[in-house]
């Protein structure tokens, strides 16, 4: 017979084994049993050592599901985090896109002292020797060129230079315009309008000229004498000074605005040929009317 075909209590009835001993059922129970005895406490003690083990997996198992859930949890977060994350940054790029949408002013920024500038445009301080600057001195502005008139009445130039002279010397003097005509008329048949020196006064050859006559001491426009006292030899080379002494000597004369030209002229020259000024007052009225334009 096998251990294991013991049978069960519960499958008989009280009393009998179904065994084909006749060993008592008093005895056989008692010794039946304490084999199951045995077992089931030995059962217990078992499922004591295993309880520990039981609890510390189900406390694994709740720490693992907590772990995963906050795992699955963790994506949840950071996803909202970055979606506000988001959301701010394309607050501000709006808010930017704005500012520089606005029409803005330029502002130049002037340091206002050596320290606000940067270093690299720093300049050092100028020595008092590099701060006098010498002026330069300013440049004299050139004389006047005096216009030149183109020539009328057959004159060339030198002549019709003279004829110039002649006429600002008289309105300097502020003298009418006939005794602009008589001067010039005078000086055309003297000297033919040009600035005569004399053999006979070598010192008036010193003096600019454009001819030599050897009428007497007579010299310039006007064949003035010095020995007749009209002035030095140097004054009456000069054809202003020249001028100013024979009008002078005109406006003396009582009426000469309505004496004939050749009248007035001699009046004041005393040639020996008065008849001979009349010829050039056509000619003479027409120089200075070029000049006085």
């Amino acid at each position: 017979m096998r251990d294991d075909d013991t049978i069960d209590d519960q499958g008989a009835p009280q009393g009998m084994t179904g065994r084909s001993d006749d060993t008592p059922s008093s005895v056989q129970v008692g010794v039946l049993r304490e084999p199951r005895s045995l077992r089931t406490r030995l059962g217990g003690l078992v499922n004591l050592r295993r309880r520990p083990a039981l609890l510390a997996a189900g406390v694994l198992c709740c720490l693992g599901v907590t772990a995963v859930a906050g795992v699955q949890a963790l994506p949840d977060e950071r996803a909202d985090d970055r979606t506000a994350t988001e959301a701010a940054l394309a607050e501000r790029a709006q808010q930017q896109a704005a500012s520089r949408a606005e029409v803005r002013t330029p502002v130049t920024v002037v340091p206002s002292s050596p320290s606000a500038a940067s270093p690299s445009a720093a300049t050092p301080s100028p020595t008092p020797s590099a701060t006098r600057t010498t002026k330069p001195k300013p440049r004299p502005k050139p004389k006047p060129r005096p216009k030149r008139i183109v020539p009328v009445a057959g004159l060339d130039q030198a002549q019709m230079d003279n004829a110039k002279e002649i006429v600002k010397a008289g309105r300097a003097m502020g003298v009418p315009r006939r005794a602009l005509v008589i001067a010039v008329a005078t000086a055309m048949q003297e000297s033919n309008l040009y600035n005569y020196a004399s053999g006979v006064l070598p010192e008036s050859q010193n003096y600019p000229h454009q001819a030599i006559g050897w009428d007497h001491d007579s010299v310039g426009l006007f064949q003035q004498r010095p020995s007749s006292g009209w002035g030095e030899v140097g004054q009456l080379m000069d054809p202003a000074f020249a001028t100013r002494a024979f009008l002078t000597a005109l406006l003396e004369i009582p009426g000469w605005a309505d004496l004939p030209l050749t009248v007035a002229a001699q009046a004041v020259q005393i040639s020996a040929y008065p008849d001979l000024y009349a010829q050039h007052e056509w000619r003479a009225t027409e120089v200075v009317a070029a000049i006085l334009v």
